[in-house]
């Protein structure tokens, strides 16, 4: 029965420790990994097996997890499971740096570029493949430009690393990160990328019995035949992390914050928007301290909320809410990397974005325009519209009734009660009134 990671583990050295890793390698997958192997080693667990199906992920995440089983005196299996996972990019890496590599068949792994490079051409003449190395492989690519090319030598030097100390095929690996290639599980069992081929957990742990491992413990005889399996799932605190950083939940914390806290510009002491405004930025801002962030396009975002804003306030009839709108939607597309897998805004999620707010600010175009077109009902504007009536008789200055309010009034001209005059300009509190023109 699956337990939370925090006290799951009873004091057994026959137990097998197996967690499932089914998403993108990120901040909220490798705490969860770390504590699983911390928690396995203070319990005296024999064996940790980690099932995994990914698309890839973060570096800094990748290398996290990687140096705990690298230091680990517990072996660990990183097991491609079930039939149709994959191990890509950041899957490969760590595939590389377990103790034991073993995939379902069906499966797949590679493609471990760690930045977008180009297409060069066909590849250049080579001797023709032999046996299963006659797999179709992807035409040679190349770094475009150095920072591209300093990226791609540290990860060939990390994976041919991995792959000499676990003594697995380095060349393959190499060409994983140079030309994004990939393996199935049975070529790469004969390319010696993996150590097996197993069903499922209970075939793997009969393939393992009698296996040689080495740890930081030295060597190790594996006796796994009768190990007790204990499945392990993260725990609340690693699934909140994991929601947090969502990309896409991090997008929408940061809009509500944005969009909460100018509500409560508009409304000063509504309170709501402002505290659920302000908790939301915050918890969006620590997702994006942990993400792959750009900054530009962070701040083309920001822009464009402001001048979408700023088109209530200055009314220049739909230039700046465009113009916000262009931005929010180019920064939102360039806020997050989406060369790193699993950690892209969706495409879908920035248009529905885009187009409310494209309404918001079509809305307050419309409600511009109506509001110059109507007629002006208060202030000085309205007063020069309304006529006055006389409550007596005077020669220059005298009271007048408009529109039910007492005036002190003035005119060059005797008046009689009840006579009607027109106001024709306001000097302090009196009216200036004259006779209608005929």
């Amino acid at each position: 029965m699956p337990r939370s990671v925090a006290g799951s583990l009873t004091r057994a050295p026959n137990t097998v420790v197996v967690l499932d890793i089914r998403d993108a390698i990120g901040p909220a997958t490798g705490r969860f990994f770390v504590q699983t192997l911390q928690s396995a080693q203070q319990r005296g667990a024999t064996l940790v097996v980690m099932e995994l199906d990914t698309p890839g992920g973060l570096d800094t995440s990748m290398r996290e997890m990687i140096q705990a089983m690298l230091a680990s005196p517990i072996p660990v299996v990183i097991f491609v499971a079930p039939s149709g996972a994959r191990a890509a990019s950041a899957g490969t890496y760590l595939l590389y740096a377990a103790h034991i590599a073993a995939m379902a068949p069906a499966t797949n792994l590679g493609a471990a570029t760690p930045v977008q490079m180009i297409d060069i051409g066909p590849p250049p003449a080579e001797t023709p493949a032999t046996g299963n190395e006659a797999a179709k492989q992807p035409h040679p690519v190349a770094p475009t430009d150095t920072h591209e090319r300093k990226a791609v030598n540290d990860a060939v030097a990390y994976i041919r690393g991995l792959a000499e100390l676990r003594h697995r095929n380095a060349d393959w690996a190499e060409s994983a990160v140079r030309q994004a290639a990939s393996l199935s599980a049975t070529h790469a069992l004969d390319q010696h990328v993996i150590d097996l081929i197993a069903t499922d957990i209970p075939d793997l742990l009969v393939q393992l019995d009698g296996r040689k491992v080495t740890t930081t413990n030295g060597e190790l005889t594996l006796a796994t035949r009768h190990l007790v399996v204990n499945r392990v799932t993260a725990d609340w605190r690693t699934q909140l992390l994991a929601v947090l950083t969502n990309p896409n939940v991090a997008y929408l914390l940061m809009l509500i914050g944005i969009y909460g806290l100018l509500l409560e510009g508009y409304n000063p002491g509504a309170v709501l928007p402002g505290v659920a405004g302000a908790i939301c930025l915050l918890l969006a801002l620590y997702s994006f301290q942990i993400l792959s962030v750009n900054y530009a396009g962070l701040a083309l975002m920001l822009l464009g909320v402001v001048l979408i804003a700023a088109e209530g306030f200055i009314g220049s009839f739909g230039a700046l809410g465009v113009g916000g709108l262009v931005a929010f939607v180019m920064g939102s597309i360039m806020l997050l990397d989406r060369s790193v897998p699993g950690f892209a805004i969706a495409r879908p999620l920035i248009g529905a974005m885009g187009f409310i707010g494209g309404l918001v600010a079509l809305g307050i175009v419309i409600y511009a325009v109506r509001a110059r077109s109507r007629p002006v009902v208060t202030g000085v504007d309205q007063l020069l519209m309304e006529t006055a009536v006389a409550i007596e008789d005077f020669e220059q200055a005298g009271l007048v009734r408009v529109r039910g309010e007492l005036w002190q009034a003035v005119t060059r001209d005797p008046v009689k009660t009840g006579e009607t005059l027109r106001i024709v300009r306001i000097e302090g509190l009196t009216l200036v009134l004259e006779r209608p023109r005929i």
